[in-house]
């Protein structure tokens, strides 16, 4: 493998963490690229189920630069975001099927191997983002063949599920939301380990974001002590186990074997549904990154995404900074300051 000239920067991940430093980087004049895995724009988007709302309204889901379209209180489709982030990254120089096998420390700089070439670059920016590894409990391959059991991450319309009861596992606003869906047409089951704080969409009138963004929710960073305490507990927004049970969703607790055709649950009771939505969220994979910056449980030590590594810096991760660090419309902020110490450690 060749490589070419050495950039300035290189951002590993051309999602919205890596687009909104894209913008930030090109504002300052830097030579750098945007190595994407996928064959095109926004396929983290593109791999949501077909219905998906947004829950933060089109005011609150702009990446810097660019208003997101349309009515401001309108929640966004996921053909929309896709839609936006498509137009978005047509500005900047992306480079789609780059997927970075290796990351490595090579002299003042760092050298990415990919399936074809070498890139090397004086800094990296990691923006890989959350959804990385389907996350599914270790007993799901216990469950027979002939029910149909997938990740929310492969979901896409109840039409492609069979016939018959449907049980959704994980109760956070991804399982509340296709179980939601799947109840207009067939009898849904919703298994939920941990009880999220439900919150409304709407509150007196104005959006639940207005409100957080006015009491100074969003702003709350995770080195102070409420931040702490909210990074560990997630919320449900828009969605309730009051408001499953309305539609007719059965709610069950954690879910903890399968035996053949069955799953069985806490509480000793057990369903045999036809199929299975695994809604239980996503790991980190950074095996690929050959460089001093994990703890000794494998997560990435960081402040504000600048590591002890020179030049070596993350974007886009949950509670990174706030609890917008990995959200469409936050994300710009950790982006920005992210620009500044790539600046800084240009000119060092």
């Amino acid at each position: 493998m060749s490589a070419g000239a050495v950039r300035e920067v290189a951002i590993v991940g051309g999602g919205q963490a890596g687009l909104a430093m894209g913008h930030h980087l090109a504002r300052r004049g830097f030579d750098f690229t945007i190595l994407e895995a996928g064959d095109g724009p926004a396929e983290a988007w593109l791999g949501r189920w077909d219905s998906l709302r947004l829950f933060t309204p089109a005011r609150r889901d702009a990446l810097p630069g660019r208003p997101f379209p349309g009515d401001p209180d309108h929640y966004p489709t996921r053909d929309e975001v896709v839609a936006y982030l498509t137009a978005y990254a047509a500005e900047l120089p992306v480079e789609y099927g780059s997927r970075v096998r290796a990351l490595r420390r090579d002299g003042e700089g760092f050298r990415l191997e990919l399936d074809d070439r070498l890139v090397e670059a004086r800094q990296v920016v990691v923006a890989t983002g959350p959804f990385q590894v389907p996350r599914r409990p270790a007993f799901a391959s216990d469950l027979a063949r002939e029910v149909r059991a997938l990740h929310a991450s492969a979901y896409r319309r109840p039409a492609d599920l069979p016939d018959g009861p449907v049980l959704v596992v994980g109760g956070g606003n991804t399982g509340f939301q296709v179980a939601e869906e799947l109840a207009a047409t067939r009898e849904v089951h919703l298994a939920v380990g941990t009880r999220q704080m439900p919150l409304p969409q709407r509150m007196v009138g104005r959006d639940l974001f207005d409100w957080l963004v006015a009491l100074g929710v969003m702003r709350v960073t995770t080195g102070s002590r409420i931040g702490r305490r909210l990074s560990e507990r997630e919320t449900l927004v828009g969605s309730s186990p009051r408001g499953a049970r309305r539609l007719g969703i059965e709610l069950h607790p954690r879910a903890i074997s399968a035996a053949d055709a069955a799953v069985a649950f806490e509480d000793g009771s057990r369903i045999e549904p036809a199929a299975v939505i695994w809604a239980t969220g996503f790991e980190l994979d950074n095996r690929w990154i050959d460089a001093p910056v994990f703890d000794e449980h494998g997560a990435i030590v960081q402040d504000r995404g600048v590591t002890s590594v020179p030049g070596l810096s993350f974007l886009g991760l949950p509670w990174m900074r706030t609890r917008g660090s990995a959200l469409l419309g936050w994300v710009g902020e950790d982006a920005e300051h992210l620009a500044d110490v790539v600046a800084a450690w240009a000119a060092a």
